[in-house]
């Protein structure tokens, strides 16, 4: 499901490497990538499609080993494992250091109406990639750059119907960084627990709803077997980005060209993951909207509650962080900016066959 056999054709690469260990053996440095992903998309394609690219740019110079998580440290401290040298490099999401500063919220994704490629656009043509880079270092002491894209989430896999504000009060909901502050503030009573516990949860009733991810990556966890409603759109987290940290010590010790590679590599590889996510989620939605589940929308005043009780969210935390402020500021901007965008750009999908 996951194999590598395109990605060189869409960056136009024309370097074959010798994969495996031969690979490892000649190279000059040899790093260790540390994950929080036990298995999937984004670790059997999307890191590995970072450390293909990495090899490649670099002719077979730096050679990433992948670790699943758990394996190198504390899979929901990733950022610990990179500072401390473990790893010299990770693919990882920043919204796990939501608990230290909330701003790793605005660069993950959040309830901010940002899709794939708008967020694309901010990054690399409004400023967001040096922001990221900076933040990243300044706050966590760690090298980072986005090196992956996320698809738009399914809002709910759910065994209670959820469609306005007042269903929404008092569900026991599965969920994770501001959107576990944002739930809570709009009723829901949410809990954190990992990954692999959300099927078991969801079976045994412990708890009622969940949000995991995208179409691609909630169908093989098997939760619309568990839950009859499945709830869009993802309005929680519309979009987002993974990143790839390298420990400082290691950074510094390269050669600036070196430095600009892994950065391109990162940006080629959000590029790919954008078209690999965003194909693959057709055909995973598609088998939902066939499938016996039912499919829910949002009652559009309950999106438009989510989007101001988020900009409440975001003005209370720009009021006291200096580094979300700048960050909420930069995206304001953007939008206002893209406010355009559908006055001349058809939407996505838009057209009859």
């Amino acid at each position: 499901m996951y194999k590598m056999n395109k990605i060189a054709v869409a960056v136009g690469l024309c370097t074959v490497l010798t994969a495996g260990s031969a690979v490892a053996e000649a190279a000059e440095k040899n790093w260790r990538m540390a994950t929080p992903w036990s298995g999937g998309p984004w670790l059997e394609r999307d890191a590995q499609m970072f450390a293909d690219r990495v090899s490649e740019l670099s002719n077979g110079n730096i050679a990433i080993e992948i670790y699943p998580g758990g394996t190198l440290g504390s899979a929901l401290r990733v950022t610990n494992t990179v500072k401390s040298g473990v790893a010299q490099i990770s693919h990882n999401y920043i919204n796990y250091d939501y608990g230290t500063d909330p701003t790793t919220a605005l660069l993950a994704g959040h309830s901010s109406g940002l899709t794939p490629e708008e967020f694309m656009l901010w990054m690399y043509e409004g400023g967001g990639v040096e922001l990221y880079e900076e933040y990243r270092r300044d706050v966590f002491d760690v090298v980072a750059f986005p090196c992956a894209i996320l698809g738009t989430e399914i809002f709910l896999h759910s065994n209670k119907r959820v469609e306005t504000l007042e269903d929404f009060q008092g569900l026991r909901l599965r969920t994770s960084g501001a959107w576990s502050e944002l739930a809570s503030r709009l009723g829901a009573s949410t809990v954190v627990m990992a990954g692999g516990d959300i099927y078991s949860a969801l079976e045994r009733g412990v708890i009622d709803a969940a949000e995991w991810g995208s179409p691609e990556m909630n169908q093989p966890t098997g939760f619309q077997e568990v839950a009859q409603y499945v709830i869009i759109p993802g309005v929680h987290q519309s979009g987002g980005f993974l990143e790839c940290q390298v420990n400082e010590k290691t950074w510094d010790g390269l050669s600036e060209d070196e430095q600009d590679m892994l950065r391109l590599a990162g940006k080629l590889t959000v590029f790919e993951t954008w078209l690999a996510s965003s194909f693959a989620d057709l055909a995973a939605y598609q088998a939902l909207v066939d499938g016996p589940n039912e499919i829910v929308h949002l009652d559009q005043s309950f999106i438009d509650t989510i989007y101001e009780e988020t900009v409440k969210w975001e003005d209370e935390y720009a009021a006291e962080n200096e580094w979300f402020a700048r960050v909420i500021e930069s995206q304001r901007d953007f939008k206002d900016t893209m406010s355009v965008w559908p006055q001349y750009r058809l939407p996505i999908g838009s057209m009859g066959r």
